[in-house]
């Protein structure tokens, strides 16, 4: 798949689309699982608030006590990441747990009513961000005064992050088994989606092979409009070769009757004592006649218009050319020698296999001494090989056979049509012609044809 492809270019947006989703899952659960263990933490802190200012109480001496203090084992730890703190007016840290060692945790100094819970995230000791929850506090003394005292509980906020990340750790899993649903989601969404274009594709293939004149209208909505398009060019394509088939067929007649009026002349010519004049108005007649026959031949092969699906039988065509020409000048005194298997087929019509082989044999035969050998061979293709041994062709002249026009060997009768039609015809069906030097002399031919579709194939397709 290149740069120019849909199948990648769908590829490259699904997996963009899934990463860019996936980082913002990952990213937006991590963030929720935040949110929500902080949540529980605070509940948590208020919990250990409210067991704090319970146990407040003013001793003897008029200062704030704990009775009895926190029961919490981490808040005696050192650095243990819970902590709690009695604050009073001047003196910060008058009360502290044993966790803070020798620290105080710096409360702003925010207004408080009494009651009043504030929360702060602030620096700790030892490098900890904390969790704060502080509150203000009513003392009274025996003698009716009242102390202000701010008690506050704390946390470290690595206990959160901590969390944070062993969920993101057990949700790396899942959120890999999504990707590969995703990624097999998308396989089978590119495959729906491009599956009509593959159907275009091979509707074009078959218009293209002669086995369908029109592409199928049985497609999705966003197709409709091409497929329109295309069976209107295809319309506008067999207008425009039925047009020029007529046009060529009209030619074709109109020089007929002056090629008659040339046969008729030399015939006068002839009794009146030239036979000789009249030999070459009859010459130039009959190739005149031919290059006709063979260009209205060619029109039919090169417009692509021939029935579908096309099949022949080798052998029967072989048959009937050889009796033509056993009963000609060239073809009746050589060695015809012939080996077909029974019922070779090939993907020509037979009209068309008629004009290839009749053309082929009828040049082997101008050219050869004694024989000329037929053999063919069916496999994947059906393989037809022709030897004359006859003068034969130089190698480096063998690449140029079947060019328009090209004769060799101005000695012989001939326009030099018969091997270019040959070409043509090779050409239209998807076969293949090569010319080599025979091994003593002469020249072979080997042509490689299509096969015929099987007749259970054909019906298949045709019922479909």
């Amino acid at each position: 798949m290149g740069r120019r492809s849909l199948r990648a270019r769908l590829w490259l947006g699904a997996a963009i689309s899934i990463a860019i989703a996936l980082v913002v899952a990952a990213a937006g659960l991590s963030r929720l699982f935040e949110a929500h263990v902080e949540r529980r933490l605070d509940a948590e802190l208020d919990v250990q608030l409210d067991q704090l200012v319970a146990t407040l109480a003013r001793g003897l001496d008029g200062q704030p006590l704990l009775t009895p203090p926190p029961t919490d084992p981490r808040f005696d730890v050192p650095l243990s990441g819970r902590y709690w703190q009695i604050d009073g007016i001047a003196t910060p840290g008058m009360l502290r747990s044993r966790s803070l060692w020798d620290g105080v945790i710096a409360l702003p100094p925010d207004p408080l009513r009494p009651g009043q819970v504030h929360a702060h995230r602030l620096p700790g000791p030892d490098g900890q961000r904390l969790l704060v929850r502080e509150r203000l506090v009513l003392l009274r003394a025996g003698d009716g005064t009242q102390q202000r005292v701010r008690v506050a509980v704390a946390m470290a906020r690595a206990e959160l992050v901590a969390a944070r990340n062993a969920f993101a750790a057990d949700m790396l899993p899942y959120l890999l088994l999504m990707a590969v649903v995703l990624a097999v989601a998308t396989l089978v969404q590119v495959h729906t989606g491009l599956a009509p274009l593959e159907r275009v594709r091979l509707g074009v293939e078959a218009i293209r092979s002669g086995h369908a004149r029109r592409l199928a209208e049985h497609h999705p909505e966003e197709l409709r409009p091409l497929i329109d398009e295309l069976n209107a060019l295809l319309d506008a394509r067999a207008q425009a070769l039925e047009r020029a088939r007529a046009w060529t067929a009209d030619l074709a007649h109109g020089l007929k009757t002056p090629l008659s009026a040339l046969v008729g002349d030399a015939e006068r010519l002839r009794a009146r004592g030239e036979p000789a004049l009249a030999a070459d108005l009859e010459q130039l007649a009959e190739t005149m006649r031919r290059c006709v026959d063979r260009e209205l031949i060619r029109a039919r092969v090169r417009s692509g218009a021939r029935p579908a699906p096309a099949r022949a039988e080798v052998g029967a065509a072989v048959d009937a050319l050889l009796r033509t020409l056993e009963r000609t000048p060239a073809g009746r005194g050589l060695d015809w020698q012939v080996w077909i298997p029974p019922e070779v087929e090939v993907a020509l019509t037979p009209d068309d296999l008629l004009e290839l082989l009749g053309n082929l044999l009828e040049n082997a035969a101008k050219w050869a001494r004694a024989s000329v050998r037929i053999e063919v061979e069916a496999d994947e293709r059906v393989s037809i090989l022709i030897i004359d041994d006859g003068p034969g062709v130089a190698a480096d002249q063998c690449s140029r056979l079947g060019e328009r026009g090209l004769r060799l060997d101005e000695r012989k009768e001939g326009a030099g049509l018969g091997l270019a039609i040959v070409r043509d015809i090779v050409d239209a069906y998807g076969g293949g012609i090569g010319f080599e030097a025979a091994e003593r002399s002469g020249l072979m031919v080997l042509l490689s044809l299509p096969k015929p579709p099987p007749l259970t194939e054909r019906l298949s397709a045709n019922d479909a």
